[in-house]
């Protein structure tokens, strides 16, 4: 027969346990709360990653098109997005270039848009399509189709906003099993953190790493 304390030596260990954590949390509570900080206990300690990379890119025209993303009046100007008109002469010179070696080239609207209202120099000629959306160009238009019917393998993304059509444009490109340049100088937003969040988040997030590069106009070969 076994005695009452040979009994208690052979009581589970899980019984003891929830007494076991009162007594720690008691003793040791700056411990055992260490870690109990949500994201804005720790925002201002959290450091930038370091810069992207940026690749010299070679595109071929034939399956590469060029995405001009909500250039217009009311996006891209001085109040609303300040860096944005800068980027305008640049694009341009990229937009000659593409039309140069006949690569496709489609434009984007924002919902309040009209092809009137996109920025001079930058302009669409007679029969380079254009879709109306919120960020995502390829939502409720015919983006998709327009790419397929012109064997499109490649997207080379400038426009506003970073952290919105151009971010949510390529995501989508991507996601089609596209490859991805997001021009790193032609694409702005009303500040630099959404620039860079960007940037980071292209080659970095589930769905665009692997898939996209990241370059600038200098270092884009046609």
């Amino acid at each position: 027969m076994r005695t009452t304390a040979q009994t208690a030596t052979k009581r589970p260990f899980s019984r003891l346990f929830p007494a076991l954590i009162l007594c720690a949390l008691l003793l040791y509570p700056p411990c055992a709360l260490a870690d109990d900080k949500n994201l804005l206990d720790i925002w201002d300690d959290i450091k930038a990653p370091s810069p992207v990379p940026v690749q010299t890119v070679r595109l071929a025209p034939a399956t590469t098109a060029l995405l001009i993303l909500d250039i217009e009046e009311v996006t891209c100007n001085a109040e609303k997005r300040p860096r944005c008109p800068d980027t305008v002469p640049q694009i341009k010179g990229l937009l000659d270039r593409a039309r140069a070696t006949g690569m496709a080239v489609v434009y984007s609207l924002t919902k309040r848009g009209a092809p009137h209202t996109i920025l001079p120099g930058v302009r669409p000629l007679p029969g380079e399509p254009i879709v109306q959306s919120g960020v995502d160009k390829f939502h409720n238009t015919e983006l998709e189709k327009i790419l397929s019917a012109r064997g499109i393998t490649t997207v080379v993304i400038v426009g506003t906003a970073s952290e919105g059509a151009v971010l949510h444009t390529a995501t989508g490109a991507a996601l089609r099993g596209m490859q991805v340049v997001v021009v790193l100088d032609g694409m702005t937003s009303a500040s630099r953190y959404a620039e860079q969040y960007t940037a980071w988040h292209m080659l970095n997030a589930p769905g665009t790493a692997g898939k996209s590069t990241l370059t600038m106009f200098r270092l884009i070969d046609i």
